[in-house]
């Protein structure tokens, strides 16, 4: 776990097969979500990818902004969505879809630590539940994000990486492009990742709520 980190481990990338399964499925997040009234919300059209000429060459960061060595990520802060959670470690499960933290605690994000450390160059992932049977999760005002946004990952080393929002979308579970959300364009990027679509009690969430950013600070 994330929180054994003693500042030596010298990783910079994860092996390629893993994350080559993971593009191939997506992310298990809540399958059966709570009974909320007007359901979480979903992204608005404004800040769809569509809107960037090439969402997948997207602005380097800043020149003055570097690179972050591995470390692991120790909370996620989101102010604009009031989110201020710990973060602990996932991975794959059964099936081969990123895991999310325990659906009991509402309040909780997990990193997929197989991957990029968040400020790393690459893209790191962070997930979380979007409800659970109590009502609305950390993520459930996922898909009210809008391009500008900033995200802040505190990492077990003591730094910040500070990233801005510049897409949101929500992809069909069936269909999810997991060589566009995952890929490395080149820059340290992240993912935040939660349950989203239609909804039914049978089946759960038909898709996944995704938002991209970018990296343009650290401290």
């Amino acid at each position: 776990m994330g929180q054994q980190y003693s500042g030596s481990d010298p990783r910079k990338r994860s092996p390629w097969g893993v994350l080559a399964l993971v593009m191939l499925t997506g992310i298990a997040l809540m399958r059966n979500g709570a009974d909320v009234s007007l359901g979480p919300p979903q992204p608005a059209s404004a800040a769809a990818l569509k809107n960037i000429p090439d969402a997948a060459a997207t602005p380097a960061a800043p020149a003055a902004v570097r690179p972050l060595p591995y470390a692991p990520a120790s909370r996620v802060r989101v102010p604009v969505i009031q989110v201020d959670a710990p973060i602990v470690d996932v991975g794959l499960d059964a099936e081969g879809w990123i895991d999310a933290p325990h659906a009991q605690d509402p309040n909780l994000a997990g990193w997929y630590q197989n991957g990029i450390a968040p400020g790393q160059r690459g893209t790191s992932v962070i997930t979380g539940h979007v409800d659970n049977d109590s009502g609305p999760a950390v993520f459930f005002g996922l898909g009210s994000l809008e391009k500008g946004n900033q995200v802040e990952v505190i990492r077990y080393d003591g730094r910040t990486a500070v990233f801005e929002v510049y897409g949101v979308e929500v992809y069909s579970k069936e269909n999810f492009p997991g060589a566009h959300v995952y890929g490395d364009t080149g820059h340290p990027e992240l993912r935040l990742i939660t349950c989203g679509g239609g909804y039914s009690r049978a089946t759960g969430y038909a898709g996944n709520v995704v938002a991209f950013a970018r990296l343009v600070a650290t401290r």
